[in-house]
């Protein structure tokens, strides 16, 4: 049995609990929180909620640590530090800074001769592995992701962390007449701000400056600054009510061309519709961490991504079962 530790319960978190369960050959050794221990149930029984500070001392009982906070603040501290300890696997998801964090994660992780895999989830993660496959099929082509309709976590927790913000949610929308473009066979040239919009919905604690967190916002390098974004104020009972769900998805296509003059057209498409934004994520992460144990356990160290991971240490089911049955 693999024996996986959940740093942070939120909605990430407890996505994760649920996947273990789903998976026969793993365990949850403990959840482990900033929270006061006793003020955290989880929904799996007999199996304890323990401080974050007494984390390091669980580092022969845990096999992977699966790190659940968010990627402004609380993965660029936590990986680096829990990976000279745990295996771990994170979802970090700030595109530009990826390279930073790999960097950060790989010296920890060699160093401790643990493995740190980094921006696991659908994108980064699923939607990169079919970036590449396409990128490799038809190398005379152009990309274009689209995201959305749905609730980023990561931007609405960039946006919580604001002063005077007290609860937020931010939907990211694809501009539909690029999307329509994309998939007519056309290819193009399409800027950030011509792909996607974004549209807030933020409760403010009582006195605050609106017009402060708007300008704070909109201009948020890396998560707004470079989109058309709307921001609605609402009470925390609309939001409670028109947007607690957590849906997502989107679209990864490549166009390219072959033949001797580029005269065949070909679109490739990799698409998700997610009712549950965390738990999606969360099962991807819990899939990897799989990888992250059985690739340690042949003495294998640093920091990777799903660029490294072969798909059968994804998987259960042994090589003959896979040759036989998804080949």
């Amino acid at each position: 049995m693999i024996r996986i530790g959940i740093l942070g319960y939120g909605n990430l978190g407890r996505g994760v609990e649920c996947a273990i369960r789903q998976n026969e050959d793993m365990v949850l050794s403990g959840v482990f929180t900033r929270r006061p221990p006793e003020s955290v149930h989880i929904l799996t029984k007999n199996t304890p909620v323990r401080s974050i500070r007494e984390l390091k001392d669980f580092k022969n009982e845990i096999d992977v640590l699966i790190i659940c906070g968010g990627s402004a603040t609380d993965l660029p501290v936590q990986t680096p530090e829990y990976v000279s300890y745990f295996n771990v696997v994170d979802s970090f998801d700030t595109h530009a800074k990826i390279p930073e964090h790999y960097a950060n994660v790989d010296k920890a992780a060699k160093a401790s001769g643990k493995i740190g895999m980094i921006s696991v989830g659908w994108d980064p993660g699923m939607f990169s592995l079919n970036r590449v496959y396409a990128n490799a099929i038809l190398p005379a082509g152009t990309d274009y992701t689209f995201w959305g309709k749905g609730v980023s976590q990561g931007h609405s927790d960039a946006i919580r962390r604001i002063d005077g913000v007290a609860d937020a949610r931010q939907y990211t929308i694809p501009v539909p007449s690029s999307l329509d473009a994309v998939r007519s066979g056309d290819t193009p040239q399409l800027s950030v701000r011509e792909k996607h919009t974004r549209e807030c919905f933020v409760v403010a604690k009582d006195g605050a400056d609106l017009s402060r967190i708007e300008k704070e916002i909109k201009e948020m390098p890396n998560y707004f600054a470079d989109y058309d974004t709307t921001v609605h104020f609402i009470s925390q009972e609309e939001l409670d009510q028109n947007h607690s769900g957590i849906p997502h998805g989107g679209f990864v296509i490549r166009s390219g061309k072959t033949g001797w003059n580029d005269e065949h057209k070909h679109l490739i498409e990799y698409s998700l519709k997610l009712d549950s934004n965390p738990e999606f994520t969360a099962s991807v992460l819990v899939a990897y961490a799989r990888a992250a144990c059985r690739m340690n356990q042949e003495g294998i160290s640093g920091c990777k991504t799903v660029f490294d991971v072969a798909p059968a240490y994804l998987c259960r089911q042994s090589g003959e079962e896979l040759r036989k049955h998804m080949l």
